[in-house]
């Protein structure tokens, strides 16, 4: 189908140059993505609402898509939850983040400039490892309402072609979470159970929907905690028990809680889940994220040897600690951060 170019406002045609230059991709019909970036607090011109919309469903359905061919074997419940993990606002807004699409947002809300800032400067210090559940500072929908609202003009102005979509959207989601994510970091619910059931109380999610919303609700002995919203029902069930962890910790005494090691068979020590119970150290310190840095790393391809090191800033100064030799990147840091802990909790820093 033969289209005529329509070009973009005057004002907004440096930042759709910048984001066509972000995504590889030279519209045709530059207003779409003009309307992409447009905030309903801009009343000028029409906001990305309606592109919002359709963008939610092309990127779950890409998803979808990739994750059935990519998975085979992998039951609907585990495909849901893949899926779910790489459309949260958690993750959405990071991809916004990582790429700068908030600067080209055209809006008339300083306000929410405040919540981007506060989020921004708290995921900057992220390593490159999804963080399926989300991070010290909620994620602000606008961002993710960008990621959506983009995807959708590209689809739009590609007459609704998903293949070609997903061409040239996949490299923005990266790293996409996947199933070895999904596995290696503490989920919300489950952190949520083992802690009341340890303290002999009784937990209640319930559901509902609003139009558009799943919204699940945490009670405690009957007592409201918290509650998360989400369009996937299994994300607004995470979403409310990571903020019921969050607040029921404190009253608790989970800062309290013991890192148990154990020596693995080829002598080196071993914290399961180490690298994201460091993470969680810091945050509960007030201390900078962990850095990782790869020491080593010989060996021919089919024999890779890692050994990583972890640098943490405390009020004392820094402290590093380097982890023992292992096949995979993922298990040298892990090392490292298992040494690190076990060296605060002999110095008493935990």
């Amino acid at each position: 189908m033969n289209r005529s170019v329509q070009h973009t406002s005057p004002e907004m045609g440096q930042s759709v140059s910048a984001v066509e230059q972000i995504l590889g991709y030279n519209f045709t019909n530059k207003r779409l993505l003009e309307e992409a970036l447009t905030h309903p607090s801009y009343t000028e011109s029409a906001s990305y609402q309606r592109l919002e919309f359709i963008g939610d469903a092309a990127v779950s359905l890409a998803l979808s898509n990739y994750f059935f061919l990519s998975n085979p074997g992998v039951d609907p419940g585990t495909l849901s939850l893949l899926r779910s993990a790489n459309v949260s606002t958690e993750k959405l807004a990071r991809v916004a983040v990582r790429h700068g699409l908030y600067h080209h947002l055209r809006h008339n809300a300083p306000a929410l400039l405040n919540k981007v800032r506060e989020f921004t400067e708290a995921v900057s210090g992220e390593d490159e490892t999804p963080l399926v559940y989300g991070g010290s500072v909620k994620a602000p929908k606008i961002l993710a309402d960008i990621v959506e609202s983009v995807a959708a003009a590209v689809y739009v102005d590609l007459n609704f072609d998903l293949e070609k979509l997903w061409m040239i959207f996949r490299g923005l989601l990266e790293p996409i979470v996947t199933l070895e994510d999904l596995q290696g970091q503490p989920q919300p619910v489950t952190m949520l159970f083992e802690l009341c059931q340890k303290h002999g109380k009784h937990v209640d999610i319930k559901h509902w929907r609003d139009e558009r919303k799943s919204i699940a609700s945490v009670y405690v002995d009957g007592e409201f905690v918290a509650s998360g919203s989400s369009e996937h029902k299994e994300f607004a069930k995470l979403d409310a028990a990571k903020v019921a962890v969050d607040k029921l910790s404190p009253s608790m005494g989970v800062n309290d809680e013991s890192f148990e090691g154990v020596v693995l068979m080829d002598g080196s020590f071993h914290i399961e889940e180490a690298k994201q119970k460091l993470h969680e150290i810091c945050d509960q310190k007030k201390w900078p994220r962990p850095i990782y840095h790869i020491e080593k790393d010989e060996g021919p391809s089919h024999e890779k040897r890692f050994m990583s090191s972890v640098k943490i800033a405390t009020i004392d100064g820094v402290l590093y600690m380097k982890g023992d030799e292992k096949l995979r990147v993922r298990d040298a840091d892990n090392s490292a951060a298992s040494l690190m802990i076990r060296a605060l909790q002999e110095y008493r820093y935990i």
